[in-house]
């Protein structure tokens, strides 16, 4: 369980996150966290939020967003608002780290979301991008389907594939949730 104060690190993305405020502390209401971005990192993949709204302030560097059909290079004191159920993504668009402030409300499962994946990023249980194998993904992707998405296929048809494809996770005994070994870099 991530707490006000801890530090989570992809290695695959380049991604390191810093909790400010948490699920916990907020009553669900949101989760609040420094996200730091080396050159070239990027985040996984594009993704839609179905309930959440998504809120990036610039502190230092350039941030790189596609939002919708629309992109932007945002520099410190810049914001950009992601929507509810809007396709996205984010990038380091600079030659330095990039910091910026993330707010997502409300937290539902989305701190769970983040610990996984970057749990198992961390412990070499993804590809270079930082996404797990289809079958580990399929059990991930239908427990957090009201956190996470796809933008371009259809929410009725994703659901139709993962939740076969989560029964067949859960069988080769994937969880939906991964909580990385003791003393591994992802949680620090």
């Amino acid at each position: 369980m991530i707490r006000a104060g801890d530090t989570i690190v992809n290695p695959m993305t380049g991604e390191r996150l810093v909790f400010e405020l948490t699920s916990n502390d907020t009553d669900g209401e949101y989760t609040l966290f420094d996200t730091f971005v080396e050159p070239g990192g990027t985040v996984a993949a594009a993704h839609v939020h179905p309930y959440q709204t998504e809120i990036f302030t610039v502190l230092e560097g350039r941030l790189g967003v596609k939002r919708g059909r629309e992109k932007l290079e945002l520099g410190p004191g810049e914001v950009a608002l992601i929507d509810p159920g809007t396709a996205h993504k984010f990038w380091n668009a600079g030659e330095e780290t990039l910091r910026f402030r993330a707010e997502v409300r409300p937290a539902l499962q989305f701190e769970s979301l983040i610990e996984t994946m970057f749990g198992l990023a961390a412990d070499g249980k993804t590809n270079t991008k930082g996404m797990p194998g289809p079958l580990r993904l399929a059990v991930i992707a239908n427990h957090h389907f009201d956190v996470v998405r796809l933008p371009l296929v259809p929410h009725f048809m994703q659901k139709l594939a993962l939740v076969p494809g989560a029964l067949l996770g859960r069988a080769f005994g994937y969880r939906p949730t991964y909580e990385p070994a003791a003393g591994t870099p992802a949680l620090a």
